[in-house]
């Protein structure tokens, strides 16, 4: 029986082993985590993350061949295959502070997997990692090794939070990279028999370990790249009286460029793409590539313009102030279907609004409190690190209210800002959220989920990301 371990129990190594398991019956997953909560919570019936399919898979598999143990060491050792799936912040100080990936994690694990291991071994990097870690973590390995030979693989996840099971069942591909040798080949087809029970051969890519690496961050900042492209258009919308879905549509239709990636909003969020975009920005700045460097910041700079622009908007409309006035955030997750604010647009537009004195009420259906409040005051790239290592019991913001449902958020509210795409605000009941609102009662629709002009008929003043412009807006600039 194939023993496979996963060093890291969080977004990525949680629900891939779980289809694993589910797919591969002969083969023994174990996900190892040194934090016991989080552990527990696998092993409870209250999951540590949200994701859609998520419980059922869990379920069928745990207990019979899907364990989840805080024993790492135990399960290493034993393990034929080791998938290492830990954080990948960005760093805060030092050598390549606010771009660099900070790989210590990564390296604490290469020493245990040598330190521990009995006999020869694949370690396969699922975190997404800079170019040429495989290449430091080789070493590690080797000259750590005792006799036992390591093999190390690329094997990039390409999953999206909210459909992440879907992915898995059915990926777009499959990316393994290895050396090319002969043991570098084998240690690949060890992989691919894994991944070949349920997804078809001509999905599985092979290619040498650089390209695997490499591909996971340019597939992100390209999906990232189209999302600043439509925001950037958005804005130009507005100063011309175009309507950015329309634009969007008639782009996509294109078979070259498609749909997809191509709806406005206030910005993009999500433990990757700003993480991966500054990690290829220092990645060419270190290989003497400044031009492919700063075109690549550029779309970071857009997403944080688009931001900005979205605060200014709702401050300038309301009489160029929002101090002491109650405004009502729907949604804090970075996109629906998901529990996850990691780099949610949500927490730059509630600091703009705070550090304008708003009162913030705050609505989401899968976001706890105490995750809000922790966002909200957390450092930048802080959220990356293990639980245990971030701030303890950061200090609430006292502004900032959380809500059990959107019309409490939205009771005596000066406006309203969507934040996040979630299906149950398109189907609020608007009127009574008007009744019970301070007049003018404003809406600033971040993801264009809802209908504007049967809003504007309720009396609702209207703003939608790249759409034209209410008379109100157009009298009261938003200023840059």
């Amino acid at each position: 029986m194939v023993k496979i371990c996963c060093i890291g129990a969080g977004y990525v190594g949680g629900p891939t082993m779980a289809v694993i398991a589910l797919k591969c019956p002969s083969v023994e997953v174990a996900v190892v985590d040194i934090s016991v909560p989080r552990i527990n919570a696998w092993n409870s019936d209250q999951l540590p993350i949200y994701e859609p399919g998520l419980d059922d898979v869990v379920k069928q598999c745990r207990g019979k061949n899907l364990f989840f143990s805080t024993d790492v060491e135990k399960h290493v050792r034993e393990a034929d295959i080791v998938f290492v799936s830990v954080n990948t912040p960005t760093k805060t100080r030092g050598l390549g502070a606010g771009k660099a990936a900070d790989l210590t994690y990564w390296e604490s694990a290469a020493r245990m997997i040598a330190d521990v291991s009995v006999s020869d071994k694949i370690v396969v990097e699922k975190s997404t990692v800079p170019v040429k870690t495989a290449e430091a973590i080789e070493k590690i390995l080797t000259h750590n090794s005792k006799g036992i030979k390591f093999q190390i693989l690329s094997n990039p996840e390409f999953l999206a939070e909210g459909t992440a099971i879907e992915d898995l069942f059915k990926p777009d591909r499959v990316l393994i990279g290895g050396r090319e040798t002969t043991e570098g080949f084998a240690a690949v087809k060890a992989l691919k028999d894994v991944y070949s029970q349920w997804v078809p051969e001509e999905r599985i890519l092979t290619t040498n370990l650089w390209s695997a690496e490499l591909s996971k961050l340019a597939a992100n900042a390209f999906l990232a790249q189209r999302i600043s492209s439509v925001n950037a258009m958005s804005a130009l919308c507005e100063a011309t009286g175009a309507n950015v879905s329309e634009v969007s549509y008639a782009v996509g239709k294109d078979s070259r460029i498609g749909p997809k990636f191509l709806n406005s909003s206030v910005g993009f969020g999500g433990s990757c793409f700003q993480k991966d975009i500054l990690n290829l920005v220092y990645i060419c700045e270190c290989n003497g590539l400044p031009e492919v460097a700063e075109y690549w910041k550029q779309v970071i700079k857009i997403n944080d313009y688009q931001k900005t622009r979205f605060v200014n908007r709702i401050v300038s409309s309301m009489f160029n102030t929002v101090s002491n006035k109650r405004i009502a955030v729907l949604g804090f997750a970075f996109k629906k279907d998901t529990g996850d604010t990691r780099e949610t647009p949500a927490i730059d537009v509630c600091k703009g609004l705070l550090g304008d004195k708003a009162r913030i009420s705050i609505y989401d259906p899968q976001v706890t409190e105490e995750q809000i409040q922790r966002d909200l005051t957390m450092n930048k790239f802080d959220w990356d690190h293990p639980l245990h290592l971030q701030p303890m019991s950061p200090t609430t913001v006292k502004q900032v209210s959380v809500a059990w449902d959107a019309y409490a958020a939205t009771k005596d509210a000066h406006g309203i800002c969507i934040l996040t795409e979630w299906d149950e605000f398109k189907k609020l009941d608007y009127e009574r959220i008007f009744e019970n609102m301070q007049k003018p009662a404003f809406v600033f629709d971040g993801r264009n989920v809802v209908d504007a002009e049967k809003l504007r008929k309720i009396g609702f003043i209207v703003y939608s990301i790249g759409k034209p412009l209410d008379q109100w807006l157009k009298d009261m600039p938003a200023l840059a």
